[in-house]
């Protein structure tokens, strides 16, 4: 491949950038993985940070509905949060739980995955770089069994590139309309958008939304 010729001839700046990104997508997954997604605390400390939410009160979500008490974990939950039964927590800012991470994705955590997902994806895009250079395609059966390794590992890498490229877009899709993939798919069944006058009342624009999501 092109990055081996490179480490070859001594050329080790390429290598050595390659080699740092894998390292930083892994030590960001363990980031995401293992910190706190936003899990709501106890009454008392929720009491302790009442100011911080009225804060962040959108006028177009109607006044009557109040936070309610969680059935799981018996937490009062601020708007927007929802109990993960798989993490036995109410998290705030619910996204959703994802199976890559073993983790929820929720108000802590949702700007630091989307970091990792494009870190992934210029990894994967890179390497897929990387194994389609070594590729020679011949049509014999002794080129095959030389090259299935690599063969596999592009294949492997495309379908990789095209889930991750796939979950980034949906996921600054949502963001630039401040919205959240539960919110997204259950608008009908969640009661601050039921009963809302607009059909998402957190949308302030998508610079707005971007900025206050990223910043």
């Amino acid at each position: 491949s092109d990055l081996q010729k490179q480490e070859e001839r001594g050329e080790l700046l390429q290598p050595l950038i390659f080699v740092l990104l894998v390292l930083c997508s892994v030590l960001l997954y363990f980031k995401v993985s293992l910190m706190d997604p936003g899990f709501v605390k106890s009454e008392e400390e929720v009491k302790a940070g009442k100011s911080e939410e009225q804060s962040l009160v959108i006028p177009q979500v109607p006044s009557n509905i109040k936070m309610r008490r969680c059935g799981y974990c018996l937490v009062k939950q601020p708007m927007r949060a929802k109990h993960c039964q798989l993490c036995q927590h109410c998290v705030r800012r619910y996204d959703h739980h994802c199976p890559w991470i073993e983790n929820c994705v929720g108000e802590k955590n949702h700007p630091l995955f989307i970091v990792y997902l494009s870190v992934q994806l210029v990894v994967l895009l890179w390497g897929g770089h990387i194994a389609w250079s070594g590729l020679y395609f011949e049509q014999s059966w002794d080129w095959l069994q030389h090259n299935i390794l690599l063969l596999m590992s592009f294949l492997l890498i495309v379908v990789f590139t095209i889930v991750v490229l796939l979950l980034l877009i949906s996921h600054l899709y949502l963001i630039s309309c401040n919205t959240t993939t539960w919110e997204f798919m259950s608008h009908h069944r969640i009661s601050y958008l039921r009963h809302s006058e607009l059909e998402n009342p957190f949308d302030q624009g998508v610079v707005l939304n971007l900025w206050r999501f990223f910043c």
